[in-house]
């Protein structure tokens, strides 16, 4: 069994089943402003597919500093969203395994080892309908806040939103599969249910969109 490892945008491969050797941090081969792919392909560092596994990368930072935030703080709940959370960074990782494989330059071995599932956005869906069936309606936008956990998974679903923009050309171009770019989608659909959802854990306001009219012109003084 091969192992697999997410570093500084590039992918590296070595062959361990406990990823138990040491591999050094700094290689040195990305000193000219390229790096490759999993599939091989060296590319400048400031391609399209490194900007979208950078992008999944901080997306993958947010959803860290989520987990710590409910890990100290200790809200109703704050269990099974850190481990629906932990989840979804390990697949994270699976996604940038299959951008950074092409579909259309590849080697069916290396599709094969990255092949993305389908089940994780059935995942995601089974639990954007359990925590939507536990929340109030929505009936209006909402401002991004909720306190200091929500108001990090409302910015975790901004950088999710750029996340799917940037691979969405990978999609066109038949270089990514359709489940992966679904995952992403589906991501930030889960990404605001679950801000709601930790905004009415931890007995925060929901803060509606206001919209400010215009004030009154004056009315200018009657001349006599």
């Amino acid at each position: 069994m091969k192992g697999y490892y997410f570093l500084n945008n590039s992918f590296r491969a070595f062959a361990s089943n406990q990823m138990s050797n040491k591999v050094k941090i700094y290689t040195k081969t990305g000193d000219t402003g390229r790096t490759s792919l999993f599939s091989g392909e060296r590319k400048l560092k400031s391609d399209a597919f490194f900007d979208a596994l950078g992008n999944t990368d901080e997306l993958n930072a947010c959803l860290g500093i989520v987990r710590s935030i409910q890990a100290i703080q200790h809200c109703s709940g704050h269990e099974e969203l850190v481990q629906k959370l932990r989840f979804i960074q390990s697949r994270l990782i699976d996604l940038g395994s299959s951008i950074a494989t092409p579909k259309t330059t590849s080697p069916e071995e290396k599709l094969r080892i990255t092949h993305f599932d389908e089940a994780h956005t059935a995942q995601l869906e089974s639990w954007i309908d359990e925590y939507e069936d536990a929340l109030p309606p929505l009936r209006m936008f909402i401002l991004p806040s909720g306190g200091l956990a929500s108001s990090h998974l409302h910015l975790a679903r901004a950088v999710c939103r750029r996340a799917e923009r940037s691979i969405v050309p990978f999609l066109k171009t038949d270089d990514l599969e359709p489940a992966a770019y679904r995952f992403v989608n589906r991501l930030s659909d889960f990404l605001f249910v679950a801000a709601r959802t930790v905004c009415h854990r931890e007995g925060q306001e929901e803060i509606p969109y206001k919209k400010e009219r215009p004030p009154e012109p004056a009315e200018e003084p009657v001349k006599s």
